[in-house]
């Protein structure tokens, strides 16, 4: 998994706030503790700033998790991180709603805002 995979293409109205949201309801990798499939649906929601991610990349991009052994918090944060370095948005959050598993169902959510990152 490479977020060399992700594509951008300019904001078409870079001077305003909106909100974007994909939603991928088939994403799937691996339990590193079991080798079995984990199955989720991934929710990408941003508000850009210059650049907004390519859907035929986004697309590659959760395929390559196909076949990784990772786990459920390790999935989302890495995701947000490619994300926020690729697309360098406002505002972003990377929510993975994960099958059930065992009687267990879980939600991970990532956020990130530039704004808090420029109090630094």
């Amino acid at each position: 998994m490479s977020r060399d995979i992700l594509e951008t293409f300019p904001n078409p109205k870079p001077d305003r706030d909106y909100v974007i949201e994909h939603t991928a309801p088939e994403f799937t990798s691996v339990c590193p503790r079991t080798g079995q499939p984990d199955f989720a649906t991934i929710v990408l929601t941003y508000v850009p700033d210059q650049l907004c991610l390519e859907l035929k990349s986004l697309k590659l991009y959760y395929q390559s998790f196909r076949n990784m052994g990772i786990f459920y918090e390790d999935v989302i944060n890495r995701m947000l991180d490619d994300f926020v370095a690729v697309v360098q948005p406002r505002w972003m959050e990377v929510r993975g709603e994960f099958n059930t598993r065992g009687g267990i169902s879980s939600v991970v959510t990532a956020e990130y805002r530039a704004d808090e990152e420029d109090d630094e």
